[in-house]
């Protein structure tokens, strides 16, 4: 058995894979991933094929040598997409309020194509880590005070092994495995530069933590028990974590969420976790 992107792949499965390669070379990887998913019923939990996962699954096959691949069909490597700056993000006035003061918070989820593309210049232009594209499941939100925009927050997939967050939860390799989708990192959280409330930022988390896992579960099926999120230090401290009640549970190793190298290439960072559910460690320990 060999395991990619958590799920276990028999040799025969292997076989299976390249026979259907090399039975029509000319199948491109969108359409070989979909039949795969079909044949080894690889969904996610709302029944939807893992098709994008089963193509970095694919990947990675190849890249340890275990199949072959036909050449991608794509005559250009994908370039990361660029979101310059516009009118539409230009700063504007400041917001000077205590959260008390200010109206009504929203959170509104992104999903229209020109909404999309505002929230990731947004995070392009003013988050100190820019832009990246999330893969997977993922939700993003803009916060609205009343009906100005105040501050942008993203979730997706979580890292695939954190020996401190694992040694806190208390699972097992095979139980992380099935139950890693259970956690959701934070991404991205930007409180926009112009906007000054104290108490802020730790009432949007507490507000994301009652509403995502409905938002989740109404989208993919599945209800997420534990939040996870990486802070780099001494760039930033935590504080509106530790205001919202995560916990600092230890640090990362600095080698990346997918990252299959064991030296550090990337900062090394805090690691903050916020529980969803009183019994969290035993819906991540279930077999």
């Amino acid at each position: 058995m060999t395991i990619y992107c958590a799920r276990r792949f028999s040799a025969e499965e292997l076989q299976t894979i390249q026979g259907l390669i090399d039975q029509d070379p000319t199948l491109k990887r969108s359409p070989l991933s979909r039949r795969l998913c079909e044949l080894f019923d690889w969904r996610k939990p709302n029944g939807e094929l893992k098709d994008m996962t089963c193509r970095v699954a694919l990947l990675r096959m190849q890249a340890d040598g275990r199949i072959r691949l036909p050449p991608s069909q794509m005559p250009n490597p994908r370039r990361r997409p660029r979101f310059p700056p516009s009118e539409a993000t230009d700063e504007q006035s400041p917001l000077i309020a205590p959260v008390h003061e200010l109206p009504p918070l929203a959170l509104q989820p992104v999903t229209a194509a020109g909404g999309s593309r505002l929230w990731n210049e947004y995070v392009a232009r003013y988050h100190d880590l820019g832009y990246s594209p999330l893969a997977g499941s993922q939700m993003r939100y803009n916060i609205l005070a009343g009906d100005r925009l105040v501050a942008l927050i993203s979730f997706g997939a979580s890292a695939w092994k954190l020996a401190d967050r694992d040694r806190f939860i208390g699972w097992d390799p095979a139980q992380r495995r099935r139950n890693l989708p259970l956690v959701v990192n934070n991404a991205r959280f930007l409180i926009l530069p112009w906007i000054q409330s104290k108490g802020l930022a730790s009432k949007i988390l507490s507000l994301v933590a009652r509403q995502l896992p409905l938002d989740w579960q109404a989208r993919y099926g599945l209800r997420p028990v534990l939040f996870e999120t990486f802070v780099e230090t001494p760039r930033h401290r935590g504080t509106c974590y530790k205001a919202a009640n995560w916990i600092h549970v230890g640090r990362t190793a600095g080698r990346g969420k997918k990252s299959p190298v064991h030296e550090q290439i990337i900062p090394i960072k805090d690691i903050w976790l916020y529980p969803l559910h009183k019994d969290f460690r035993s819906a991540l320990g279930q077999s």
